[in-house]
């Protein structure tokens, strides 16, 4: 039995095999090379990454990877470094300049301390007049003094705001015609109207006074001659200092006084 077994056995591990070549449907001389060929490319493959090569290559491609980061460093740096620019140099000029202009207000003419020595000299009729300072066209302290002429008058029962403006034009322009026929220098019609508009501040105390008690009678007349000659006395001093006109101040003071008269006229009555 045992004879016969073992026949079948060596009978079956053959046929097993012709299946798998016919399954495979290889010979036997082409899958001894198949494996040769495996066993090849595995040698092959381990040849190569144990090569003395490998860290050459390693080497190079470090150094050009050192390379490219310092390429990428000198660029930043490069980019990062100020360089020269016309237009910045401009701004940074333009704003400079615009650092070293003056304040807004002088641009505008109002200057503080120049309205407050004409108000000075204007409350003082004896003080002397600085020519330069009156010979300006300054327009804010006439424009206040104005205004606070009206108001005094309308808290006092007298809307008499455009009186007062339409005279003040008018009484400007025959002192500022009077003024070029008696001078050797001219003077501008700026000039007059702030010398003019300074000295209505005597005016506007006249005005207040009318709120608080009545100037129809024999103290408001004599106050009203006191302001009058208070404001052409100094507005004919400031003319003449600024105009050289040293030994004309009461024929400038008569002028003055007809001016300041009539708006007298209007705080009283």
């Amino acid at each position: 039995m045992s004879g016969h077994l073992k026949p079948q056995a060596s009978r079956d591990g053959g046929s097993s095999c012709c299946l798998a070549r016919r399954k495979e449907n290889l010979p036997a001389e082409l899958l001894l090379q198949r494996q040769h060929g495996e066993c090849q490319t595995l040698n092959n493959f381990i040849q190569t990454f144990t090569s003395p090569a490998i860290p050459l290559i390693i080497k190079n491609q470090g150094t050009i990877i050192l390379r490219s980061m310092k390429i990428f460093m000198e660029t930043e740096s490069q980019i990062l470094q100020p360089t020269y620019n016309p237009e910045f140099l401009s701004h940074s000029n333009s704003s400079s300049s615009f650092d070293e202009e003056p304040p807004l207000l002088e641009e505008l003419g109002i200057n503080f301390d120049h309205i407050w020595q004409k108000t000075l000299t204007v409350l003082n009729p004896m003080k002397p007049a600085d020519g330069s300072i009156m010979n300006e066209t300054d327009m804010t302290g006439p424009t206040v003094f104005c205004l606070t002429l009206g108001a005094t008058l309308l808290l006092a029962g007298k809307a008499h705001f455009g009186y007062v403006y339409g005279m003040s034009a008018i009484g400007c322009l025959g002192i500022h015609a009077l003024l070029n026929l008696m001078s050797i220098a001219g003077v501008s019609y700026g000039c007059v109207a702030s010398v003019l508009g300074y000295c209505l501040l005597p005016m506007v105390i006249l005005s207040s006074c009318a709120i608080f008690f009545s100037l129809q009678g024999i103290l408001g007349t004599l106050l009203a001659l006191i302001i009058i000659g208070w404001c052409s006395l100094s507005a004919s001093k400031i003319f003449t200092s600024a105009l050289a006109m040293e030994r004309q101040q009461l024929l400038v003071a008569y002028p003055c006084a007809l001016f300041y008269g009539l708006l007298a006229l209007l705080t009283v009555f």
